[in-house]
């Protein structure tokens, strides 16, 4: 049984959600909180599996609550319920950025309260955030597999073996779930100019790609575009894989590598695992950073980029949101020694500027 607490300062959305997580048995409303104090005592007490939480409360909002939910020894997964998170909007980034695993708007594009569309959304996003919990209590089920299904991408061809020119590398992969866009901005930031090109994936919905793109620039100063299918990736520019769909690496016949967009299973996209793995095949010799963020996604890729000769890096759990991700890869196969290096997002980032500080200049590879 998923436990979970219900946090808003209406008491027909409490009464309303309470029935909706609810009408399928599986999940159990242990707890309700008309405010953000009543919600953090409550969690600390009952120690749910999720949190389904409003944004404007009197005192706390839900943006404070999710700060301090998140603080805590077992975090439970958070999903924000509110007017304010539409898709895209500047408050669902600010939610997830706190910490948030993610939102659903209360609302629809013709009423101010579309219960139905919470009623189809809501249960379902409450199982899948209670399975990707961090280690401190058990999931309530065994977790859904996030690997790749058989992809529709043959045109990805594996390299041969490096010679000793290709020994630099040539592309950087970055990794986040839950609290990823601030470690991602303060990674870029401390980067510096990249002479290779690198690729965000994410977790995030569809509609949320342009703004996050347009955020991580102006944080950053790096050029940041929204990956579209078949585009190239260019030396010196974040090219983040949109939001809703899973994003693939292969070799362009000319030299370099193009971006391949594919639907992919589970409720997470994009796929942090999914890139890397294509990245295995396709990359001279990759580095890739997973960060903050829950659940496992990216452990399964760690040992195809290690294989090829690559580097996995991974966030210090001290500064993650949720260390869930960082700590999977960690302890994937052939990541030995993975776990001694983490560190902070900035000293992540000045690493990588001395890595790719020699990096092969660009052009095609024969």
């Amino acid at each position: 049984m998923i436990r979970v607490l219900v946090v808003d300062d209406s008491g027909f959305m409490r009464l309303a959600l309470r029935r909706i997580i609810e009408a399928d048995g599986d999940l159990k409303v242990v707890g309700e909180a008309a405010n953000g104090h009543l919600a953090l005592e409550l969690a600390e007490r009952l120690q749910p599996d999720v949190v389904a939480l409003d944004l404007e409360m009197p005192g706390l909002d839900g943006l404070a609550v999710t700060e301090r939910l998140m603080a805590l020894p077992a975090p439970p997964a958070v999903v924000m319920v509110s007017h304010h998170t539409r898709e895209g909007s500047e408050m669902a980034l600010a939610a997830l950025a706190r910490g948030a695993a993610d939102y659903l708007w209360k609302g629809s594009a013709l009423s101010g309260l579309d219960l139905g569309q919470i009623d189809r959304e809501l249960r379902g996003r409450l199982r899948h955030w209670a399975t990707q919990r961090p280690a401190g209590l058990p999931p309530p089920q065994p977790m859904p597999p996030q690997r790749l299904p058989p992809q529709p991408v043959p045109a990805i061809s594996t390299l041969p073996p490096r010679s000793r020119e290709d020994e630099r590398f040539d592309l950087l992969l970055l990794g986040a779930s839950t609290g990823g866009p601030d470690a991602l901005a303060a990674l870029l930031g401390a980067a510096g100019a990249l002479p290779v090109p690198c690729v965000v994936a994410q977790h995030m919905p569809a509609a949320l790609g342009p703004d996050f793109a347009r955020h991580l620039a102006a944080r950053t100063g790096q050029p940041v575009v929204l990956g579209a299918h078949g585009g190239r990736l260019v030396p010196g520019e974040v090219l983040l894989l949109p939001g809703g769909t899973d994003g693939h690496l292969a070799c362009a016949p000319e030299g370099g590598l193009t971006l391949r967009l594919a639907a992919g299973a589970g409720l997470v996209h994009p796929s942090v695992d999914g890139l890397f793995q294509s990245a295995a095949l396709a990359a001279r010799r990759p580095v890739a950073v997973v960060m903050s963020g829950m659940g496992q996604d990216g452990a399964a890729g760690v040992a195809p980029l290690l294989a090829r000769g690559g580097m996995v890096l991974v966030q210090e759990a001290a500064s993650c949101v949720v260390a869930g991700m960082p700590g999977a890869a960690a302890a994937a196969p052939r990541a030995a020694g993975v776990a001694a290096e983490a560190a902070a997002p900035a000293a992540l980032g000045r690493r990588l500027a001395r890595l790719l500080s020699t990096a092969p200049p660009s052009g095609p590879r024969g």
